[in-house]
C-alpha cells in the first residue's frame, strides 16, 4: 500500500517545563505510558462524560503534540488556552497540518496505537512532502479493523469513549488519576454499562451512504459511519444487534441485508439475550 496524505488534520504543540503535567490532568491518554516514536489516540471530554475533542497525541523532544481534525483545531486550542491560566506553557497551533500514513517504518514516524492493538502495522509521519496516493488504503484497512474517526463514524459531544472503543484502544485510563469527564467513565466501565460499541458492518452488495439507519425488527440500533463498497462502520447498540443475531432476526442498512462484526481484537461479544451486558 501506499503512503497516504490526509488533507483534514490540525495539529497543536504544547511546549514548555509543565507540558505533560497540564495534560495530564485534562485528557484521557495517560501520559507517563506514551513512548517515544508511538501515537495513542485520546480525547478531551466534556464533564458528562462525552467527546469534546478527539486527537493522536505524540511526543516531539519536551513538547507534546496532539493532531485532530482542522474542524477541532481552533476550538481546542481555545479550550486548551482557558485552561492554561498561569501554567508555564505555550500552545502552538498549525492548521491544516501535514500528515502522512505510511505502511512501513521510515525515520521520524510514529506507530499508531489503534492499529496495532488490532495486530496491524500503520505508521504517522509529520511535515512531510512528497506525492502520496489517496486514502482509500488506509479507510479500507481501518474499516475493516474496526478503527472509528469523528465526523465520519460519530459526532462529537454525541459519543462516549466507550462508544468507540476508546476503552479497548488505550486511548481511556482507568488507573492515572481525575481529569475531566474521568468519574462518568469510570463508572461505565465498573459497572459494565456500556452498550453502544463500534461494529465493522459487511453487505453482499454495495452498502448505502453514511448515515442510513440500520434496523432490527423495524426499530433502530445504530447509524451506518464510514463506507467502502460493501463493508463499513456502525455503532449500535449491541444487547439489542445481539437479541437480532441470537434470534435469526434479519438486520438492514436501509432495504439491504447486512451482518455485523465486533473488531476481534476488542475481545467483545454481543449480548446472548436482549438487555443483557457485554463482556
Amino acid at each position: 500500500m501506499q503512503p497516504a496524505a490526509l488533507q483534514d488534520r490540525a495539529m497543536i504543540t504544547v511546549s514548555g517545563q509543565d507540558a505533560q503535567e497540564f495534560l495530564q490532568a485534562l485528557i484521557t491518554t495517560d501520559l507517563d505510558l506514551l513512548e517515544d516514536g508511538e501515537a495513542k489516540p485520546g480525547a478531551l471530554l466534556t464533564p458528562q462524560g462525552k467527546i469534546l475533542f478527539d486527537f493522536i497525541v505524540t511526543r516531539d523532544g519536551t513538547s507534546i503534540r496532539l493532531e485532530t481534525g482542522t474542524d477541532q483545531g481552533e476550538s481546542l486550542l481555545k479550550r486548551l488556552t482557558m485552561y492554561k491560566l498561569r501554567a508555564p506553557i505555550s500552545l502552538a497551533l498549525t492548521n491544516p497540518a501535514r500528515v502522512t500514513v505510511r505502511f512501513e517504518a521510515a525515520p521520524g514516524a510514529y506507530r499508531d496505537a489503534r492499529f496495532a492493538k488490532a495486530g496491524q502495522t500503520v505508521y504517522r509521519a509529520y511535515d512531510t512532502e512528497g506525492e502520496t496516493a489517496g486514502t482509500d488504503d488506509y479507510d479500507r484497512l481501518r474499516i475493516l479493523n474496526g478503527i472509528a474517526v469523528s465526523g465520519a463514524d460519530y459526532a462529537l459531544q454525541d459519543a462516549f469513549p466507550h462508544d468507540v472503543l476508546m476503552d479497548k484502544n488505550g486511548a481511556l485510563s482507568f488507573k492515572k488519576g481525575c481529569y475531566v469527564g474521568q468519574e462518568v467513565v469510570s463508572r461505565m466501565q465498573h459497572r459494565g454499562t456500556a452498550r453502544r460499541r463500534v461494529v465493522i458492518v459487511a453487505a453482499g452488495t454495495a452498502l448505502p451512504e453514511t448515515g442510513t439507519p440500520l434496523t432490527a425488527k423495524g426499530r433502530s440500533i445504530g447509524v451506518l459511519g464510514s463506507v467502502i463498497g460493501s463493508s463499513g462502520l456502525a455503532i449500535v447498540r449491541i444487547d439489542k444487534a445481539g437479541d437480532a443475531i441470537a434470534s435469526g432476526e434479519q438486520i438492514l442498512a436501509g432495504d439491504i441485508a447486512v451482518t455485523l462484526t465486533l473488531p476481534a481484537w476488542t475481545g467483545l461479544d454481543f449480548p446472548v439475550e436482549a438487555g443483557e451486558e457485554s463482556a
